[in-house]
């Protein structure tokens, strides 16, 4: 009778604990960590708010030719620049999924990369919005390793050297780059 009740305890024990693994692996399956894509809120990095798009953008993205004006060249730029993110993104998300533990390594400098990508699309937006803030119609920003570009629609009299100290001072107030890595390009 004694070792009846025994193999019946010890047999309670393992159901139990194997019930408390289950349960436990149900709830951890719904909570496992947050994919990469999960967590970055695309829309938020690469928001459509600034992006002004006309009757032809779909014929300019197609690469059709079209009669283009500086609202266009700004909303085609914006454009472009995006989707070269998102695609960077996807390519970042991709070899992050496909990594293996031996190659944290790498995983860390896609998730680096990645930061910085988000890092250069927030401060081009800043930027953007100041300039624009500041009374110029449109404006494109793009940063680069070199520098950064700064594509403005001609105010009325064209660009005068103190718009250029004005976008070049938002820019440096935004950015680390200096004077000498700071282009400012007129659209007409």
């Amino acid at each position: 009778m004694k070792v009846w009740k025994k193999n019946m305890v010890a047999a309670a024990v393992l159901v139990t604990v194997c019930a408390g693994i289950y349960v436990n692996w149900l709830y951890t399956e719904e909570n496992t960590a947050a994919s990469l894509t999960d967590t970055i809120d695309v829309e938020k990095v690469m928001s459509d708010d600034t992006l002004l798009l006309s009757e032809d953008m779909a014929a300019i993205a197609a690469g059709e030719d079209v009669a283009t004006t500086a609202t266009d060249y700004f909303a085609a730029v914006r454009l472009s620049r995006q989707q070269a993110r998102d695609n960077a993104v996807n390519l970042l998300q991709e070899a992050m999924a496909y990594s293996t533990g031996e190659d944290s390594a790498k995983e860390a400098e896609s998730a680096m990369e990645l930061e910085q990508i988000v890092q250069t699309a927030l401060s081009e937006a800043q930027i953007e919005s100041l300039i624009i803030a500041k009374g110029y119609t449109d404006c494109v920003a793009y940063m680069s390793g070199e520098g950064i570009s700064v594509a403005v629609a001609s105010p009325e009299g064209g660009l005068q050297q103190e718009d250029v100290a004005v976008i070049a001072d938002i820019v440096m107030a935004q950015s680390d780059y200096g004077l000498d890595a700071i282009r400012v390009v007129e659209v007409q």
